[in-house]
């Protein structure tokens, strides 16, 4: 190795990973980067990502509304946003003939819709950077001594780095490193998935779904976990967006509680008991004759309709002019503010998302440099960063990987 050139070693060959060597490697010639990967192929989540389809990043370029789609990390991401965000992303992969598309979401795909357009896409960036990528080549040990990293293969081999970057996921070996290195580990846990119900509103119910609900923890004290939006009944209990949103804010908390807790669903946010109450005393006076069971007077499909009605006891046969006060009351109640109790949770398709890992305050955001250990980077999902559905997680493996990149590439 002459003077001039760095010996770079990205550990972990995912979006962050690859993002921060390929950066590496443009802005620096003098440098050699290897990549580290302990499976057989890179870029494993990118290939499930979005059912095969990547989800790249999301149509969001304010970064201060980007923000607000991170339970964990907003803060430390805002300035890192300012420098590389969801446009530059857009910008990055259509510079190198990928295409990408918004979906009515904000969710953005290759046009393909073709995980593996995007996984040529790096590939092919790396091999022509000159980037080494390693498969098959998983990392025992690594340590840092006189300005220099020693990394033990687990194949009995070493290498020798000037510069780490740990872009290892969610894999414990990468928390194990960092903290051998000085840093603290905020403990993980899973982020990202649907909840187990088994409640007699919701049986044979699978496959309705919801436009707008709103969902709410209970017993949160003034941490408020709430969260609005659609919401898809499942056959072991619901899934949806707005429970995905609230069981990445509520990750620590569910955790802590083993996942079990109290939910309160209201079906129907844009109404409150008062306003749902004049809507059914109206329905009442207009069609006094009709069966109450027999269609949703209200914006709610038609089997959790009936579902609710038989739930607070009233007959299949009732009218509505028979309709008391007291059950009125309940039916009211039950629309606004029902409580189902959350008996475990589920896996949100392949799409593991993990809240936890390196503590923030020890990483240097400008740079994604250690403040404990000069020389060593962190990117991706080994911090403790974690989004919410819809391609904020990618982003900021993106945004780390590219920042880590730069730095990494001064000599």
């Amino acid at each position: 190795m002459n003077d001039k050139c760095l010996e770079i070693v990205v550990i972990g060959g995912g979006a962050a990973g690859f993002f921060g060597a390929t950066t590496c490697a443009k802005l620096n010639t003098n440098v050699r980067v290897n990549i580290l990967e302990a499976g057989t192929k890179p870029l494993a989540k990118v290939r499930i990502s979005g059912g095969g389809r990547c989800n790249v990043t999301h149509h969001c370029f304010d970064s201060t509304q980007l923000v607000q789609n991170y339970p964990r990390g907003g803060k430390a991401l805002r300035g890192a946003f300012t420098r590389f965000q969801p446009r530059d992303t857009v910008e990055w992969y259509e510079s190198r003939g990928v295409k990408l598309k918004t979906e009515a979401d904000g969710r953005m795909f290759p046009v393909t819709d073709n995980s593996a357009t995007i996984i040529n896409c790096l590939t092919k960036e790396a091999e022509k950077l000159g980037v080494v990528l390693h498969t098959s080549t998983p990392v025992k040990s690594l340590e840092y001594n006189q300005q220099k990293f020693q990394i033990g293969l687990r194949n009995g081999g070493n290498l020798l780095a000037d510069k780490v970057l740990i872009a290892t996921g969610s894999n414990p070996l990468g928390y194990r490193w960092a903290k051998q290195l000085g840093h603290t580990i905020e403990s993980p846990v899973p982020s990202l998935f649907t909840f187990n119900i088994q409640d007699p509103r919701l049986k044979d119910l699978a496959g309705v779904s919801v436009q707008n609900a709103r969902l709410k923890l209970l017993g949160t004290g003034k941490n408020k976990l709430e969260q609005t939006g659609a919401l898809l009944i499942t056959h072991w209990g619901i899934s949806g967006p707005a429970t995905l949103k609230l069981s990445a804010w509520g990750a620590r908390f569910l955790y802590e509680h083993n996942y079990h807790n109290v939910l309160e669903i209201n079906w129907l946010p844009q109404y409150n008991q008062e306003t749902i109450k004049q809507e059914l005393l109206q329905i009442k006076s207009a069609t006094p004759k009709k069966k109450i069971i027999a269609y949703s007077p209200l914006s709610l499909p038609k089997r959790l309709w009936q579902s609710l009605v038989n739930y607070v006891g009233i007959k299949s046969s009732k009218i509505w002019a028979e309709l008391g006060k007291k059950e009125l009351n309940k039916l009211v109640l039950e629309i606004v503010q029902g409580q189902y109790q959350i008996t475990g949770k589920g896996v949100f398709k392949e799409e593991f998302v993990t809240c936890g890992g390196v503590s923030l305050k020890e990483v240097n955001f400008k740079t994604m440099e250690s403040k404990k250990c000069p020389r060593l980077y962190f990117a991706g999902e080994v911090l403790d960063i974690d989004g919410v559905t819809g391609g904020f997680n990618f982003q900021s493996a993106w945004t780390t990987g590219w920042l880590a990149g730069n730095a990494m590439a001064i000599i």
